[in-house]
This record gives C-alpha cells, sequence and structure tokens, in this order.
C-alpha cells in the first residue's frame, strides 16, 4: 500500500490571488442628505431619548420609588408619640409593659413592628412610641 502525502503550497500558489480594485472617487462636497434625512434622524433621536427617560423611569420604580421622594428611613411619627431608648435584651413587648403599665400592649407592638417594617431593635436605638 502506498501513502500520497500532499503539503499546501507544493505546486500551488501560497497565498491567494488579491483582486485589486480602484480606489473610490471622493464624495463632492455639493452633496449632502436632503432636509428631510435630517427631520428623519432628528425624530429618531427624540424616540430614542424618550425610550431612555421611560425605561429609567420604571426601572425607578421598579427598585422603590421616585428618585425625588425624600429618603424616609425612620419610621413615620404618629400624632401623639414619645421617644423611648431601647435598653440591652428589650423586646417591642417589654418596651409596651413599661411605657403603658394599664393597657393591653398588643395595639402599640403591632402599631410599632409595622412602622418599623419588622426591624431588629438594637440597644442603644432611640424609636417612637405611640402614647
Amino acid at each position: 500500500m502506498a501513502t500520497v502525502t500532499t503539503a499546501y503550497g507544493i505546486g500551488t500558489a501560497a497565498l491567494p490571488a488579491t483582486r485589486r480594485t480602484p480606489p473610490r472617487a471622493a464624495t463632492p462636497r455639493g452633496r449632502r442628505a436632503s432636509p428631510m434625512t435630517y427631520r428623519r434622524r432628528r425624530i429618531a433621536a427624540a424616540v430614542l431619548a424618550l425610550g431612555v427617560v421611560v425605561v429609567t423611569g420604571q426601572a425607578g420604580v421598579a427598585l422603590g420609588g421616585s428618585p425625588l421622594a425624600a429618603p424616609e428611613r425612620t419610621p413615620t411619627a404618629l400624632p401623639s408619640s414619645r421617644l423611648v431608648v431601647v435598653e440591652p435584651g428589650d423586646t417591642l413587648w417589654s418596651i409596651a409593659v413599661r411605657v403603658a403599665p394599664a393597657e393591653d400592649p398588643r395595639p402599640f407592638v403591632d402599631a410599632v413592628s409595622e412602622a418599623r417594617d419588622g426591624a431588629a431593635l438594637v440597644p442603644g436605638e432611640t424609636i417612637r412610641w405611640p402614647s
């Protein structure tokens, strides 16, 4: 059995032949886009800008509100409230019993827990407690 081996380049051109194209003539200065083309470009740019504004606004709403709104990091103050300093080991229930021992603590605990969105108490923190 005989084996035939061929190698690229032996008996053929090493590189494919290139075909040169003549250089293109420069665009004459007097040839400009028509006013209608400029109008279409402006409309396309305006639509694109409006789309960016709408998408940005929807993303802002999805991420948590308006960028123009003031940040609210503290619970809203109730009409009549007092400030209470959280001590180590305190719970909302123990604070409610300490602040108003003669009343049912459940409505106060529910109101403060809802206002804090269930956030944990930190010793030394000052919270507003409804009176």
